[in-house]
């Protein structure tokens, strides 16, 4: 029976190297058949090239030639000096494969054929070539199996009084391209050959691989099998810790009767490994949600009715979006990296022994605390954590501030399940971020309202638009210098059917957090345009009025702004100089490369950018410098506090000295008085508006009030 099962086995085997030997040989052959026909078709291929380079070559040298000895002739010929005229034929007919040179009449007739005694002199040509000779008005070329033709007339000014015609044989060139193509096809054929007897060492080689396997198949496949079959039964029932099968051979089937008895060991530690990569984020080396919730759940069965609290902390970096947008991942992960060992630093300094950090998933962070007064001990450490990751971070040589929101939640004050205890920090959290980012805050139940109330506007405000519940107002924006209404600031507001007028301060941060600014964002953008090329229609081109619109953090950070503007400017028909863009002094420090960039982009459609709330940011020379922006418009807590704070004074007249000497415009927002007007027209201040100057008022009020 073991020899009836060995021929089986070698049967088949043999079986399959012989299929596989001949696909290899079929294969073989068919490459052989294809380079056989692909060697005819490069030697056709080259034909055609070389005749085409041939010909261009012929047509472009022969053209120049002819258009020369066409310059040449003028003078001769106007003055029918056949001397001359027969030298330079004659020294053109000593040019290779020129087969004759003809000088004739507007007529057609025969003037000069290159030889002494003009034999044909005052003939009419009559081949073939000759009546488009003839006729053309300028260079033309003329192709025959013998003769490529080149005429050419000769002019003095705008008359014709003659042409000069160059035959040039074709027989050289096609003995070039014959002599050509036959040295392609010897050199083709020569390569075939060499690849042929490459073709043929493979295959032999590939026989004697064949051979050779078959034979080491024969001498270490075909074995008693039955130790293997034990251990493999010893592993299939589980018995790792069992006697282990020993092999002294030098084999494979030697080799895998050691490896079967060393797999429950290897199947222990991969299991410990496994249950480690399961309970631990593999970033940064912290607890991972899994084995958080699970500690979470347990220390609270533990602590219920013990009369014990615990503090939950939940930690989410700011902007944390923005690295990864514009630095990349990588970067991201290094944040999370340094984050996760400020944090570690200072919970291992400040949260007792019992506490225990996670990371929760993407840029979020948990804390829980049960040592001491944990309220307490929470609020240190969240102003720790605050003040540490407020500190700025260098990822890629490059200094990124970024901060963290952190919301703090308290058992059994709060919630008595885990569930509810997360959802209170994830709460407290975003509190946090409402309050400006960067700083923690307690749980309390009026956030639950809180958020109940934003996530009901949020929802109210999705197709808020299309109900024309949003609109656009337009505030007059004026020149101090006489007075004169230049342009207007696109402002946006909702009238909620329910609530009456919205601050723009409140729905506007919610689509901003949303991000529904991104789809409202573009139709301000085009209902604005529209409303500014209306009032231009009908006024003087060096009278065009301007329209300003803001541009949220998050259309900027997005990278299609110059792309949707481009698209708004387009449809209505507005010119670009008359658009103004206006954004935040921290949206663009948040990011000063991107932001430059986008806006230099901007700049070279013609669009103008202006700095809004300038004053309550960096305002720095340096980043003015940076940052190519056309104008800035002074933030009105400088302008309302003007007239009787002197700091706020010199700190309006130093940015506007200090814009003007980089060649920006100054605007001036705000302006509620006629003395803060006087002083702002007096320091030299460009523009400004404000509800003493003029009222916001729908599109069709500023086009009667412009009227």
């Amino acid at each position: 029976m073991k020899n009836n099962l060995r021929f089986g086995l070698e049967a088949r085997f043999l079986t399959a190297m012989t299929i596989m030997l001949a696909v290899v040989i079929g294969l073989l052959a068919t490459l052989l058949h294809r380079q056989k026909a692909m060697q005819q078709e490069v030697a056709g291929v080259a034909r055609e090239a070389m005749h085409g380079m041939a010909e261009d070559s012929l047509r472009r040298h022969g053209g120049a030639t002819v258009e020369q000895l066409a310059d040449a002739l003028a003078n001769p010929l106007y003055y029918f000096d056949l001397d001359t005229i027969g030298t330079l034929v004659r020294s053109a007919q000593k040019e290779p494969d020129v087969s004759y040179v003809l000088v004739y009449d507007p007529q057609g007739r025969i003037i000069h054929d290159g030889s002494e005694e003009i034999a044909v002199y005052g003939q009419q040509m009559s081949d073939p070539l000759a009546y488009e000779a003839i006729s053309t008005p300028e260079l033309h070329t003329q192709w025959s199996p013998q003769i490529v033709d080149i005429s050419e007339p000769i002019m003095i000014g705008n008359q014709r009084i003659g042409g000069v015609r160059v035959g040039y044989s074709l027989d050289s060139v096609r003995g070039h391209e014959d002599r050509a193509v036959a040295a392609a096809r010897t050199r083709l054929e020569e390569l075939g050959h060499r690849h042929l007897i490459w073709v043929w060492a493979l295959l032999a080689a590939l026989v004697v691989a064949c051979v050779a396997i078959m034979v080491y198949a024969q001498r270490t496949l075909v074995r008693p099998i039955r130790q293997l079959a034990e251990a493999a039964h010893a592993i299939e029932v589980g018995n790792y810790n069992g006697e282990r099968p020993v092999s002294h051979r030098n084999d494979e089937v030697g080799e895998l009767v050691r490896a079967f008895s060393s797999m429950s060991d290897s199947i222990a530690r991969h299991d410990r490994d496994v249950r480690r990569m399961a309970y631990t984020d593999s970033l940064t080396g912290l607890t991972n949600r899994l084995a958080f919730r699970e500690s979470l759940d347990h220390r609270l069965m533990m602590l219920r009715g013990a009369g014990r609290q615990l503090a939950l902390l939940f930690a989410d970096i700011d902007d944390f979006k923005r690295v990864n947008d514009t630095l990349g991942h990588e970067a991201g992960d290094e944040v999370l990296q340094q984050f996760a060992n400020r944090i570690r630093e200072a919970v291992e300094q400040l949260g007792g022994d019992d506490a225990m950090l996670a990371r929760f998933g993407g840029d979020e962070f948990v804390i829980l605390i049960q040592d001491g007064d944990v309220r307490s001990v929470a609020t240190r450490l969240a102003e720790q954590l605050v003040t540490e990751l407020g500190r700025p971070l260098v990822i890629q040589d490059r200094q990124v501030f970024l901060g963290t929101s952190i919301g703090i939640t308290l058992f059994p004050e709060d919630a008595s399940g885990a569930t509810a205890l997360m959802k209170n920090g994830d709460i407290a959290m975003y509190q946090a971020k409402v309050a400006g980012k960067n700083c923690y805050r307690f749980y309390s139940r009026a956030m639950d309202q809180a958020v109940e109330r934003r996530v009901r506007m949020e929802q109210e405000l999705r197709g808020a638009w299309e109900r024309g519940e949003l609109s656009l107002l337009y505030q007059p924006v004026f020149r101090l210098s006489d007075s004169r209404i230049v342009g207007a600031e696109a402002l946006l507001r909702w009238q909620h059917p329910e609530l009456g007028m919205v601050a723009p301060s409140v729905f506007i941060d919610v689509a901003e957090q949303s991000g529904l600014i991104e789809s409202i964002g573009p139709r301000v953008l085009r209902a604005a345009c529209t409303a500014a090329a209306r009032w231009s229609a009908d006024r003087d081109p060096m009278d065009q009025l301007f329209v300003s619109v803001n541009v949220s953090p998050r259309q900027l950070r997005s990278g299609d702004l110059p792309e949707v503007v481009a698209e708004c400017l387009r449809e209505t028909g507005l010119a670009s100089s008359r658009l103004h863009l206006e954004l935040t002094e921290t949206a663009v420090i948040a990011d000063e490369a991107h932001a430059s960039a986008l806006l230099a982009t901007l700049h070279r459609t013609g669009v103008k950018v202006w700095l809004d709330d300038f004053g309550t940011g960096f305002s720095g020379l340096s980043h003015l410098r940076r940052v190519p922006v056309d104008g800035v418009k002074i933030d009105r807590s400088f302008i309302a506090d003007m007239l009787r704070d002197p700091d706020d004074l010199a700190l309006t007249s130093a940015i506007i000295a200090m814009a003007h000497s980089l060649g920006i415009t100054v605007v001036a927002e705000g302006v509620e008085k006629e003395g803060q007007f006087n002083i702002l027209r007096e320091r030299g201040c460009d523009l400004a508006q404000g509800y003493w100057l003029g009222y916001p008022v729908t599109a069709a009020e500023f086009a009667q009030l412009i009227a």
